[in-house]
């Protein structure tokens, strides 16, 4: 069966604090998190941008997170003010699992990995690995 998988990386600066948390995490602070997609199909789409089925789907559809959150991404907000979940690295890769999966066509599946520093990422998935 063919199987086309796509890959992009992007990155977005926001503050945020985990809200409970017995620590530093708890207070308000910043991070550029950095966002690698994969999102993998068997078949080809067409697109708001290309009307003929060339494409898993647009780029510009996975990397929505990193417009400007004026603009409908989270770019310079304040995630507790954008997520209806927890800030947590988990709650945010999920969210924007979550969200990617709403904008592209049906059948695509996604993994969605965030750095919330260079050492501590997590990933999320809807399939089983």
């Amino acid at each position: 069966m063919p199987t086309w998988i796509l890959n992009t990386e992007f990155k977005f600066d926001a503050a945020h604090f985990i809200e409970g948390y017995n620590g530093k995490c708890g207070r308000m602070h910043g991070h550029t998190y950095k966002v690698h997609i994969k999102a993998k199909s068997h078949k080809l789409n067409p697109s708001q941008y290309l009307d003929s089925p060339d494409m898993v789907c647009d780029f510009k559809e996975l990397k929505w997170a990193a417009s400007d959150s004026k603009k409908g991404g989270l770019d310079h907000s304040v995630l507790n003010d954008e997520l209806p979940v927890a800030t947590t690295a988990e709650r945010i890769a999920e969210y924007i699992h979550k969200e990617t999966k709403r904008r592209i066509p049906d059948g695509i599946s996604l993994v969605v990995t965030v750095w919330e520093t260079e050492t501590s990422w997590v990933e999320y998935t809807d399939d089983d690995v």
